[in-house]
């Protein structure tokens, strides 16, 4: 008897020995897509410690709106009596004669009067102001000073009322005293004026301040009133913007590009 080669498979084993092998490569791949992320990076090379980021704000920050300063109280009358400013201040100008001045505050006024005289020397020191004409030079002193030219006066409406009626000069408008004036050589500021403004007047408060200011001394340096130029051209500062824009623009300077600004001789 001879032996046999070698021993045949049968079908059946051989079926399920292929059935093995594709279940593992099918096992495998699938392995292997589960290791990939949908961008088509490993996973497993990922970070397995989150990474922390900070937070980008959507909206540009912004600075919280003021609340309105609320104007101070005063009294509709004083007393007469006054708070001057200490000291001298600087002269203003650089050519042209000089003017001395006073600055005084009626007492219990709620403005003190270094702090007025602050803005009248700021106010008259602009270079589009009185002293742009080459022809003027404007110092504030003392209040003990003699010898000098004008004193600028802040009052209440009462006081206002008493001193402008010494001249003639009638300041009320609806029974009330409302504007300022000039008497010789007081510069009269109302302070109800100087503190709230006129209503409509398109500008800052402390651009009606100027102009009153320029305007009352303006009168002290010989300047008559003047009218609107024309609608929509700034105001001239010896027109009573007081009482009537007249359709011109708010404006608290004598002094434009260095030249005169000023409209038709005339008051309301």
């Amino acid at each position: 008897m001879s032996s046999p080669r070698g021993r045949r498979s049968s079908p059946a084993a051989t079926g399920l020995l292929i059935g093995g092998v594709l279940v593992l490569i099918v096992s495998a791949a699938v392995g292997g897509f589960a290791l990939m992320d949908k961008g088509g990076g490993t996973v497993g090379t990922a970070p397995t410690t989150p990474v922390r980021t900070t937070a980008v704000p959507t909206t540009p920050a912004t600075t919280p709106t003021p609340s309105p300063t609320a104007v101070p109280t005063f009294a509709e009358n004083g007393p007469g009596t006054y708070d001057y400013a200490d000291g001298d201040g600087p002269v203003l100008g650089s050519a042209g004669s000089l003017r001395r001045f006073r600055v005084a505050v009626e007492t219990g006024l709620p403005v003190p009067a270094d702090e007025f005289a602050a803005i009248i020397d700021v106010t008259l020191g602009d270079p589009r102001s009185w002293i742009a004409g080459g022809n003027v030079r404007l110092q504030r002193v003392a209040g003990t000073a003699t010898g000098t030219n004008f004193t600028v006066y802040l009052v209440t409406p009462g006081t206002a009322l008493k001193i402008c009626n010494s001249a003639g000069i009638d300041i009320r408008v609806g029974g009330k005293p409302y504007t300022s004036c000039r008497v010789g050589g007081r510069v009269v500021i109302n302070v109800a004026r100087y503190l709230t403004g006129i209503p409509n007047y398109g500008a800052p408060i402390e651009v009606y301040r100027q102009y009153a200011i320029n305007h009352e001394v303006g009168h002290a340096l010989g300047h008559g009133h003047e009218l609107c130029p024309g609608r929509g051209k700034l105001a001239p500062v010896m027109q009573q913007q007081t009482l009537s824009m007249q359709g011109c623009l708010a404006n608290p300077w004598p002094y434009l590009d260095g030249k005169r600004y000023a409209g038709p001789a005339g008051h309301l």
